[in-house]
């Protein structure tokens, strides 16, 4: 089985990652995507994630009603901060019958070349690239990539928690569920 990895902090998730999700699995041969959560992403600050056994709650909501989509918790069982490189290397070797391809989006794919073991991230995996507004995709690595021609929306899981850290409203941005779920839980709320 071919299956798209869509690693992310999701913090929370929303519309964009949910729509870049779905694109990659009707215009790609994919069989599955697996949103992988990241505790702790080496390139973000770990105070502005929200906890993240809320974060996967959140993006099991969002899916829940998906089955060709697949929420893994596997970097929380694994060496923090999660790199990228140890959680593929787990999951080949816990799955060997799987094809992995990561999906990612132009901003990652331009700082591919600071992650930890890049090149044999680049040299044993296929990459799925979706544009990001402001970053245009390059391929200085020689890695093989398709780019895939996904809708642009300017969203950012920034703009939500900043939305809500001001009493404003986020709705239609995140799925009802997780919007609901965000406001009875009180996350992203200036304590």
């Amino acid at each position: 089985m071919k299956i798209g990895l869509y690693f992310g902090s999701f913090n929370p998730v929303h519309v964009g990652h949910l729509i870049i999700a779905n694109h990659a699995l009707n215009e790609t041969d994919l069989d599955k995507v697996w949103f992988i959560v990241s505790p702790q992403n080496p390139f973000k600050a770990e105070s502005t994630l929200l906890n993240e056994y809320h974060r996967l709650h959140l993006l099991k909501l969002a899916t829940e009603d998906d089955n060709r989509v697949r929420v893994s918790d596997i970097e929380f069982h694994l060496t923090r901060p999660s790199y990228t490189s140890n959680t593929l290397a787990y999951l080949q070797e816990k799955y060997p019958e799987h094809n992995f391809v990561i999906i990612m989006g132009s901003d990652s794919f331009q700082n591919l070349k600071k992650w930890k073991n890049w090149e044999s991230i680049v040299s044993n995996h296929e990459i799925i690239v979706y544009l990001r507004p402001g970053f245009k995709i390059e391929n200085d690595i020689q890695s093989k990539f398709n780019i895939l021609k996904a809708p642009l929306l300017e969203i950012s899981s920034t703009q939500i928690r900043e939305l809500i850290a001001q009493k404003k409203s986020a709705r239609y941005l995140v799925p009802d569920k997780v919007y609901e779920e965000i406001l009875k839980g009180r996350y992203y709320v200036k304590k």
